[in-house]
């Protein structure tokens, strides 16, 4: 997944989104902090990390000006799933890619609880990210603190119904090449997002462990990745590794130099991942 090299086969991902906690001004701010940060760390330029941003959507455009110099991805909060029509205020993966985008998430836990989506709404904007070439960034746990096997089965219930719009393999319109799939799944327990602690050690490995699990054995999928998030902060890395493939961070990362943290962190990992 990404820029791999012989030394470090799977980069570690660490994703970043802003919501909507800062203005035009600060995004950009922020952003030229962390593209500095990102233009000189060895973690990114021996392909040991992998770093994309999710700033709110009118300030995509700027952060990707201050992006271009590095290898930071930027992608979008939300997209819609269709690409054309009568969808006031609606927002296409297609224009999205055109403006450089590369990652869009969906499914996040404030989309359902604020904007009343469904996990049907999640599956018709998982099918419309494939199908406009952007990376889902694909949100999914559990609601309430549940025992390890309740959390497995209800998340990978989640994950199964938002994947049911994606083609069997080898299926794509007529003439047209098959797309490659690749998913990052970001397990976030919503009783975890925005608490004082992430969710405790042994359950994130259950539970990133079977979504991985599953993941592997589902062929329509080329690449898949599971990332955790849910009040995701330094540490994390080290303490689940071989657990978890990275990090999807909140308010923690709004200090730039928590990011620069988490770049060490990835660069002082032993091993392949």
């Amino acid at each position: 997944m990404g820029d791999v090299r012989p030394d470090c086969p799977r980069p570690v991902i660490l994703g970043v989104s802003l919501k909507l906690y800062f203005d035009l001004g600060t995004t950009i701010g922020w952003s030229r902090s962390v593209a500095a940060i990102a233009a000189r760390h060895a973690a990114l330029a021996t392909g040991a990390a992998r770093l994309f941003v999710l700033p709110s959507l009118p300030a995509v455009p700027a952060a990707m000006r201050e992006f271009a110099e590095s290898p930071v991805g930027v992608g979008a909060q939300d997209l819609f799933w269709k690409e054309k029509g009568p969808y006031t205020g609606g927002v296409s993966g297609a224009d999205l890619r055109a403006i450089g985008c590369r990652y869009a998430e969906i499914g996040h836990a404030e989309r359902r609880s604020m904007f009343g989506e469904s996990r049907e709404i999640a599956a018709r904007k998982l099918a419309a990210a494939f199908r406009t070439g952007l990376t889902p960034v694909l949100c999914v746990g559990e609601s309430a603190p549940e025992d390890i096997e309740i959390a497995q089965r209800e998340t990978l219930e989640e994950l199964e119904q938002v994947l049911a719009l994606i083609p069997e393999k080898g299926e794509s319109d007529a003439g047209k090449p098959e797309p490659a799939r690749e998913l990052i799944v970001a397990y976030e327990p919503v009783w975890a997002i925005g608490a004082e602690a992430p969710a405790p050690a042994e359950h994130i490995r259950a539970v990133s462990n079977a979504l991985r699990s599953h993941l592997a054995a589902d062929e329509r999928i080329a690449d898949a990745a599971v990332i955790y998030g849910g009040s995701a902060g330094p540490g994390m890395l080290t303490e689940l590794t071989g657990s978890i493939d990275g990090l999807f961070l909140g308010r923690f990362a709004h200090d730039p130099r928590t990011v620069e943290r988490l770049l060490d962190e990835v660069a002082a990992l032993p091993g392949p991942r």
